[in-house]
Protein backbone atom coordinates (compact mmCIF):
# COMPACT_ATOMS: atom_id res chain seq x y z
CA UNK A 1 0.00 0.00 0.00
CA UNK A 2 1.62 3.80 -1.04
CA UNK A 3 1.22 6.47 0.43
CA UNK A 4 -1.32 7.83 -1.36
CA UNK A 5 -3.74 5.38 -0.32
CA UNK A 6 -3.03 5.73 3.19
CA UNK A 7 -3.90 9.59 2.75
CA UNK A 8 -7.37 8.42 1.45
CA UNK A 9 -7.84 6.09 4.06
CA UNK A 10 -6.94 8.62 6.27
CA UNK A 11 -8.86 11.49 4.73
CA UNK A 12 -12.11 9.48 4.16
CA UNK A 13 -12.06 8.34 8.40
CA UNK A 14 -11.69 12.62 8.96
CA UNK A 15 -14.49 13.82 6.55
CA UNK A 16 -16.40 10.79 8.25
CA UNK A 17 -15.89 12.20 11.78
CA UNK A 18 -16.22 16.16 10.75
CA UNK A 19 -20.09 15.44 9.29
CA UNK A 20 -21.30 13.86 12.42
CA UNK A 21 -19.68 16.63 14.84
CA UNK A 22 -21.28 19.57 12.23
CA UNK A 23 -24.87 17.94 11.93
CA UNK A 24 -24.80 17.52 15.45
CA UNK A 25 -24.17 21.24 16.00
CA UNK A 26 -26.22 22.22 13.25
CA UNK A 27 -28.98 20.14 14.64
CA UNK A 28 -28.77 21.87 17.73
CA UNK A 29 -28.81 25.26 15.79
CA UNK A 30 -31.43 24.89 14.04
CA UNK A 31 -33.86 22.79 16.29
CA UNK A 32 -32.80 25.28 19.74
CA UNK A 33 -34.88 24.49 22.24
CA UNK A 34 -35.34 27.04 24.88
CA UNK A 35 -35.41 25.53 28.87
CA UNK A 36 -38.53 27.12 30.71
CA UNK A 37 -37.72 28.55 34.40
CA UNK A 38 -41.27 26.80 35.05
CA UNK A 39 -43.87 24.53 33.29
CA UNK A 40 -45.86 25.88 30.61
CA UNK A 41 -48.69 23.74 32.03
CA UNK A 42 -48.93 22.85 35.30
CA UNK A 43 -50.69 19.95 35.83
CA UNK A 44 -52.09 19.70 39.51
CA UNK A 45 -51.67 16.73 42.20
CA UNK A 46 -53.89 15.52 44.30
CA UNK A 47 -52.56 15.19 47.99
CA UNK A 48 -52.93 11.38 48.81
CA UNK A 49 -55.60 10.89 51.67
CA UNK A 50 -54.60 9.04 54.82
CA UNK A 51 -55.36 5.81 55.17
CA UNK A 52 -58.81 4.89 55.89
CA UNK A 53 -59.87 2.35 59.40
CA UNK A 54 -60.59 -0.19 57.00
CA UNK A 55 -57.17 -0.02 55.68
CA UNK A 56 -55.54 0.13 59.02
CA UNK A 57 -57.44 -2.68 60.30
CA UNK A 58 -56.87 -5.07 57.73
CA UNK A 59 -53.86 -7.69 59.51
CA UNK A 60 -52.05 -10.48 57.76
CA UNK A 61 -53.66 -13.66 58.12
CA UNK A 62 -52.39 -16.44 60.55
CA UNK A 63 -51.08 -19.99 59.14
CA UNK A 64 -53.23 -21.32 61.87
CA UNK A 65 -56.48 -19.29 60.32
CA UNK A 66 -55.66 -20.59 57.14
CA UNK A 67 -54.73 -24.55 58.46
CA UNK A 68 -58.25 -24.21 60.12
CA UNK A 69 -60.59 -23.11 57.39
CA UNK A 70 -59.04 -24.89 54.52
CA UNK A 71 -58.87 -28.12 53.24
CA UNK A 72 -56.22 -30.12 55.08
CA UNK A 73 -55.30 -32.72 52.33
CA UNK A 74 -54.60 -29.95 49.92
CA UNK A 75 -52.69 -28.06 52.30
CA UNK A 76 -50.33 -31.06 52.82
CA UNK A 77 -50.08 -32.17 49.33
CA UNK A 78 -48.63 -28.21 48.84
CA UNK A 79 -47.29 -28.27 51.90
CA UNK A 80 -45.01 -31.47 50.53
CA UNK A 81 -43.90 -29.06 47.62
CA UNK A 82 -42.61 -26.26 50.20
CA UNK A 83 -40.91 -28.60 52.58
CA UNK A 84 -38.02 -29.25 49.72
CA UNK A 85 -36.38 -26.12 50.40
CA UNK A 86 -36.00 -27.72 54.04
CA UNK A 87 -34.45 -30.82 52.62
CA UNK A 88 -30.95 -29.70 52.65
CA UNK A 89 -31.44 -29.30 56.26
CA UNK A 90 -34.17 -31.12 57.57
CA UNK A 91 -35.25 -35.19 57.55
CA UNK A 92 -38.53 -36.25 57.52
CA UNK A 93 -38.47 -39.82 58.09
CA UNK A 94 -39.64 -41.87 61.14
CA UNK A 95 -36.29 -42.29 63.49
CA UNK A 96 -34.40 -40.46 60.62
CA UNK A 97 -31.02 -39.06 61.51
CA UNK A 98 -30.49 -35.56 62.32
CA UNK A 99 -28.87 -33.45 59.76
CA UNK A 100 -27.68 -29.93 59.66
CA UNK A 101 -30.92 -29.46 61.48
CA UNK A 102 -33.21 -32.02 63.83
CA UNK A 103 -35.25 -34.81 62.12
CA UNK A 104 -39.06 -33.35 62.19
CA UNK A 105 -40.68 -36.24 62.30
CA UNK A 106 -43.52 -36.07 64.93
CA UNK A 107 -42.57 -32.33 65.46
CA UNK A 108 -46.25 -31.02 65.93
CA UNK A 109 -47.02 -30.77 69.47
CA UNK A 110 -43.48 -32.00 70.28
CA UNK A 111 -41.20 -30.51 72.64
CA UNK A 112 -39.54 -27.48 71.55
CA UNK A 113 -35.71 -28.94 71.35
CA UNK A 114 -37.69 -32.38 70.95
CA UNK A 115 -34.65 -34.34 68.67
CA UNK A 116 -31.83 -36.39 71.08
CA UNK A 117 -28.07 -36.10 69.90
CA UNK A 118 -29.34 -32.98 67.98
CA UNK A 119 -27.35 -29.59 69.62
CA UNK A 120 -30.39 -26.97 69.62
CA UNK A 121 -28.98 -23.01 70.51
CA UNK A 122 -29.29 -21.92 73.40
CA UNK A 123 -32.75 -19.83 72.92
CA UNK A 124 -34.13 -22.71 71.80
CA UNK A 125 -32.49 -25.12 74.02
CA UNK A 126 -34.13 -22.85 76.66
CA UNK A 127 -37.45 -23.09 75.53
CA UNK A 128 -37.54 -26.61 76.01
CA UNK A 129 -36.30 -26.30 79.48
CA UNK A 130 -39.38 -23.99 79.76
CA UNK A 131 -41.41 -26.88 78.58
CA UNK A 132 -42.48 -25.00 75.61
CA UNK A 133 -43.63 -26.65 72.50
CA UNK A 134 -44.19 -26.89 68.70
CA UNK A 135 -47.62 -25.98 68.49
CA UNK A 136 -49.43 -24.07 65.58
CA UNK A 137 -49.10 -20.66 67.14
CA UNK A 138 -44.89 -21.35 67.54
CA UNK A 139 -44.65 -23.24 64.47
CA UNK A 140 -46.24 -20.30 62.44
CA UNK A 141 -44.18 -17.68 63.69
CA UNK A 142 -40.49 -19.57 63.72
CA UNK A 143 -41.08 -20.66 59.97
CA UNK A 144 -42.37 -16.83 59.24
CA UNK A 145 -38.70 -15.36 60.65
CA UNK A 146 -36.82 -17.95 62.46
CA UNK A 147 -34.47 -15.06 63.61
CA UNK A 148 -37.10 -12.80 64.88
CA UNK A 149 -39.01 -15.36 66.62
CA UNK A 150 -35.90 -16.88 68.15
CA UNK A 151 -33.63 -14.60 68.40
CA UNK A 152 -29.64 -16.34 68.38
CA UNK A 153 -31.38 -19.25 66.70
CA UNK A 154 -28.44 -21.49 64.46
CA UNK A 155 -31.02 -22.25 61.86
CA UNK A 156 -30.19 -19.88 58.44
CA UNK A 157 -33.33 -20.11 56.98
CA UNK A 158 -35.02 -16.33 55.91
CA UNK A 159 -38.64 -17.75 56.72
CA UNK A 160 -41.73 -18.27 54.57
CA UNK A 161 -43.27 -14.67 54.22
CA UNK A 162 -46.80 -16.04 52.46
CA UNK A 163 -49.34 -17.33 54.98
CA UNK A 164 -50.51 -20.10 52.59
CA UNK A 165 -46.79 -21.43 52.55
CA UNK A 166 -46.56 -21.57 56.27
CA UNK A 167 -50.08 -23.14 56.49
CA UNK A 168 -49.11 -26.08 54.12
CA UNK A 169 -45.70 -26.79 55.79
CA UNK A 170 -47.58 -27.15 58.83
CA UNK A 171 -49.81 -29.48 57.27
CA UNK A 172 -47.45 -31.35 56.12
CA UNK A 173 -45.26 -31.55 59.48
CA UNK A 174 -48.64 -32.97 61.16
CA UNK A 175 -49.22 -35.62 58.66
CA UNK A 176 -45.38 -36.75 59.76
CA UNK A 177 -46.68 -38.45 62.95
CA UNK A 178 -48.07 -42.01 63.48
CA UNK A 179 -50.86 -40.09 65.42
CA UNK A 180 -50.92 -36.85 63.75
CA UNK A 181 -52.19 -33.82 66.33
CA UNK A 182 -55.94 -32.60 66.27
CA UNK A 183 -56.36 -29.65 63.77
CA UNK A 184 -56.64 -25.87 65.39
CA UNK A 185 -59.99 -24.70 65.78
CA UNK A 186 -61.66 -22.01 63.25
CA UNK A 187 -62.42 -18.88 65.17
Amino acid sequence: MDMMEINKIAGGVLTAVLVVLLSGFFAEVIFHEDKLEEPAYAVAVPEPEPATETAQAVEEVSAVMLLASMDVSDLTNKGTKVAKKCAGCHSFDNGGANKVGPNLWGLVNAPIGHADGFGYSEVLAGMNANGDQWNYENLDGFLHNPKDWAPGTKMGFAGLKKPEDRAAIIAYLRSLSDNPAALPAAN
